[in-house]
């Protein structure tokens, strides 16, 4: 059955991309080289083995002939890696940490903190070093976690992503294990980032004192607890077809068109209306979630994750940035979450940024984004965890 779903979303995702943005290109991310010198352990590599998975490296089909890039470009659903799945980004020199271990917040010498960005489903270490670089900016290291569309569509059904995070886990302990004034920052995309961030706090259950030096958590266009098909759909379907998606674009329901800084939106009708191609995408991916997500195994998994983030989070702030016109993830879903941790006794803030698509808040307003950061930060600085 899981190669069946296999041959359908490439049968679906080549018919997405015939009928969509005809200027669209495809093409491999380059290599990002990793920071050997900032990790706690330089040698560690995580396994690359593990259950077999379907392998889709060779699905790829020909643009048609009316391409502009001819009728032999190749469009690969699921390109070769060359991305690690966790890259270190080293803090400034002499960097003073914002957040500060010492009494009252305030900085003692040699704090550092680290800010562990989590990516959305297929994000590549470049669409997260921008994050990092706000971050460094600010004197904040980074280590940076993606998950590829193929590594969650495989037979195993995500255990490898699991002893992939279970890696980020371990390195994230020892580097704090190295100073006891280090402290942590998470910075989530996504459903799939924020159900990363569950799984690194099961990992760490056991390790209070790793716990107690989380300070933040900033959770970028997310969450939807329940197990919701529909959404698994739009998330999968938004990450194979990227700037081909309708998903990724303004939504039609953005108010009289305006963004929320009042520029005017640019709404065409190619960019908010889904192709035929993309519906039926849409319609064999959420058919196919209908059955994976209620697999005995999924689901105790997911509701385990669910469990911990709804139930067992830090007592740190935690700060939403979320949209009214998010596809995705709908803006409803992150209130009723928000609404949850509120009543939990959680320090919780948020900010709705109205018309900007998904996880792309800062893309679409770096300065008010940036802002907030920053006003979070501060935030962090002063509470007591």
């Amino acid at each position: 059955m899981a190669a069946s779903s296999a041959r359908l979303l490439a049968a679906a995702a080549a018919a997405a991309a015939a009928r969509g943005r005809a200027a669209t290109t495809f093409r491999h991310a380059p290599t990002v080289s990793s920071s050997l010198s900032f990790p706690p352990n330089p040698h560690h590599r995580p396994s690359l083995h593990g259950r077999a998975g379907i392998s889709f490296s060779s699905t790829s089909i020909s643009l048609p002939s009316g391409s502009p890039h001819g009728a032999s470009a190749p469009f690969n659903l699921f390109p070769p890696d060359s991305d690690p799945f966790i890259q270190w980004d080293p803090p400034p020199p002499d960097a003073a940490s914002p957040l500060g271990a010492g009494a009252a917040g305030r900085e003692a010498p040699g704090d550092l903190t680290l800010v562990v960005l989590l990516g959305w489903l297929g994000a590549r270490q470049k669409h997260l070093r921008r994050y990092a670089d706000l971050y460094r900016d600010r004197g904040v290291g980074s280590v940076r976690f993606v998950v590829p569309v193929r590594e969650l569509l495989g037979l195993d059904l995500g255990r490898r992503v699991e002893r992939r995070v279970a890696d980020l886990a371990a390195e994230i302990a020892a580097w704090c294990d190295a100073d006891h004034r280090r402290t942590l920052l998470f910075h989530t995309f996504s459903n799939t980032g924020w159900l990363a961030y569950g799984a690194i706090l099961e990992n760490l259950q056991s390790r209070a004192d790793i716990i107690e030096r989380i300070r933040g958590c900033i959770v970028d266009s997310a969450p939807v607890l329940e197990i919701r098909p529909e959404v698994w759909a739009a998330g999968f379907s938004a990450a194979m077809l990227k700037k081909s998606s309708s998903m990724t674009g303004p939504s039609v329901e953005s108010p009289d068109g305006y963004t929320s800084n009042g520029t005017l939106n640019n709404l065409s009708s190619d960019v908010t209306r889904p192709t035929w191609g993309e519906n039926i995408l849409l319609s064999t991916l959420q058919k196919f979630f209908e059955i994976v997500l209620h697999l005995p195994d999924v689901n105790k998994r997911l509701e385990k994750v669910h469990s911990v983030l709804s139930e067992k989070q830090p007592t740190c702030p935690q700060f939403y940035l979320y949209s009214s016109a998010d596809r995705v993830i709908p803006a409803e879903c992150v209130e009723r979450f928000i609404d949850m941790q509120k009543s939990l006794g959680q320090s919780v803030f948020a900010h709705n940024f109205v018309s900007s698509p998904h996880v792309d808040h800062y893309r679409s307003f770096p300065h008010v984004y940036a802002a907030k950061i920053d006003e979070f930060l501060k935030i962090c600085s002063i509470a007591r965890v």
